[in-house]
Order: C-alpha cells, then sequence, then structure tokens
C-alpha cells in the first residue's frame, strides 16, 4: 500500500510541475535569414490614438514659421521629442485627422508614413509653397506603444522608439513572462479597420520568427496567459509539487486518524 502511495505521488507531481520545453524560448533548429518571413515590412497603416512625429524643415525660416507647433531650432518646424510627443506631437484623432498649423486637419487613417508625408508636402507645395527647393517633411510614428497583462512580471503599457519592436522585445521591455505563464499561447489583440482580431503565437519554438505577429504593431494587447499549474496551485517545480502533495496526503490522513479514533 506504502509503494503504490509513493508512486502515485510522484506520478502527480511529475506531471504538475512546470518542464524547461515550457519556459524555454525559441526551441528548434536555427532559421536562416532567407526563411524568415518578415510579413510586417508591409507599410502599417495609421489607426486612431496613433501619434505622429512630423517635421517641416526649410532654408527659409518664414516660410516654415506659419506651420510651427514646437520650435527646436531657427529653420525647422518640427513636434515632439525625448518621449514628450504625447503633448507636443499629432496624434489622430477619432474622425482619423491630425491638425498642423495653417494646414488645418488632414486625413491619415489608413494612410501609411510615406503617404502622410506626400500628402503634407503636395498640400504645402499647391497651397503654400511652390518654389522652394529646400523644403523637407518627415512623418514618422512617435515609438510603438503597447500593453501587456496577464502573467507577465511588469504588466501595463509601454513605449519603445523604434522603428520595429518584436514580441520577445516588447516581453523582455516588460520583465519577462513568469513562470507559471503559458508562453506557448500568447495572445495579441490588434485593432484593425476592420475591428479587433486576436493571434496566438507559440514563443517556445523557433518558427515564431516566421510569424506575421512576431513584430508588434502600436497598440497592439498582448496577453500572457497562465499554465495549468497556476490553478492547480501544485507548484512550478518538481520539489514543490511534491511538497504540496505529501502535505494535502499527510493533511488527509491526519484526519482519517482522527476520525477513527473518535
Amino acid at each position: 500500500m506504502k509503494k503504490h502511495i509513493l508512486l502515485l505521488l510522484f506520478i502527480a507531481s511529475l506531471t504538475s510541475c512546470i518542464s524547461n520545453k515550457e519556459i524555454t524560448y525559441l526551441q528548434g533548429k536555427p532559421i536562416t535569414n532567407s526563411e524568415i518571413k518578415r510579413i510586417n515590412n508591409k507599410p502599417y497603416k495609421l489607426q486612431i490614438d496613433d501619434i505622429l512625429n512630423i517635421t517641416i524643415s526649410s532654408k527659409n525660416q518664414e516660410i516654415v514659421a506659419v506651420f510651427q507647433k514646437n520650435t527646436t531650432n531657427n529653420n525647422t518646424a518640427t513636434v515632439g521629442n525625448n518621449g514628450l510627443g504625447y503633448f507636443s506631437d499629432y496624434s489622430v484623432d477619432n474622425n482619423g485627422n491630425i491638425r498642423i498649423p495653417t494646414l488645418g486637419d488632414i486625413n491619415v487613417l489608413g494612410y501609411t508614413e510615406k503617404e502622410v508625408r506626400n500628402k503634407i508636402e503636395r498640400k504645402l507645395k499647391e497651397e503654400y509653397i511652390n518654389n522652394d527647393e529646400s523644403l523637407f517633411v518627415t512623418v514618422k510614428l512617435s515609438g510603438i506603444r503597447y500593453t501587456v497583462i496577464g502573467e507577465i512580471n511588469s504588466p501595463g503599457t509601454n513605449v519603445l522608439f523604434q522603428n520595429r519592436v518584436s514580441i520577445i522585445e516588447a516581453i523582455a521591455n516588460s520583465g519577462d513572462i513568469s513562470e507559471l505563464g503559458n508562453r506557448k499561447e500568447v495572445e495579441i489583440i490588434r485593432q484593425t479597420l476592420n475591428g479587433s482580431e486576436k493571434y496566438t503565437i507559440d514563443l517556445t519554438k523557433i518558427d515564431a520568427l516566421t510569424s506575421n505577429v512576431f513584430y508588434i504593431q502600436p497598440n497592439d494587447l498582448i496577453n500572457i496567459k497562465p499554465l495549468k499549474q497556476k490553478s492547480w496551485g501544485t507548484g512550478t517545480t518538481a520539489l514543490q509539487s511534491l511538497s504540496t502533495i505529501i502535505s494535502v496526503f499527510t493533511l488527509i490522513t491526519s484526519t482519517i486518524i482522527l476520525a477513527r479514533n473518535l
């Protein structure tokens, strides 16, 4: 009887603890550069609440002054720096517009950064400036904002000031997934022009590098679901699981013995 009980406890501890395969990232054979499909090379189309950094520059100070929102030098009308873009850059409103001094409302919803730049340049040349060869316009996102919730060590919203951010970088910047987080079914909830879309990526496999959601987009919500071990409450290692099971078994045994003696 004792042997059967010990065998049962041993099997239970093995099935309840978390193996290295469940917490190790990008397992498998290396993938060559030619095999990596960077689908996110497809230009990002702007959404509501995105924040844009727009710079209009020229050798002629008087030309750019009327388009000025915040001046960083005498010959450049620009907005935003050092993470203060929320207050100084251009936010896409609920109608998909940004509002630039003198130019007024410009619709950017569903446009790429390049398309917005061309749109501003065309409007400037057609309506205000037609002979300034030094005119130069730049348009880019003011960082990539994302939110991580669930089994992550530092949940919340973060902004990375990069042109491209992988989901691995986003998770690392949020303190990494906890031991009880499910790395095999990481959810990404993304807002698109057609509504909300949900994707799942397995970060324990090297194939994640070829996923079309390996690189996140602005305003992505990353949800780290818990492993079953969390709901079981049996521990993350074999020793923790065995200790928990033994404690429960001891409690049950003691209760039975006390009941028999009554």
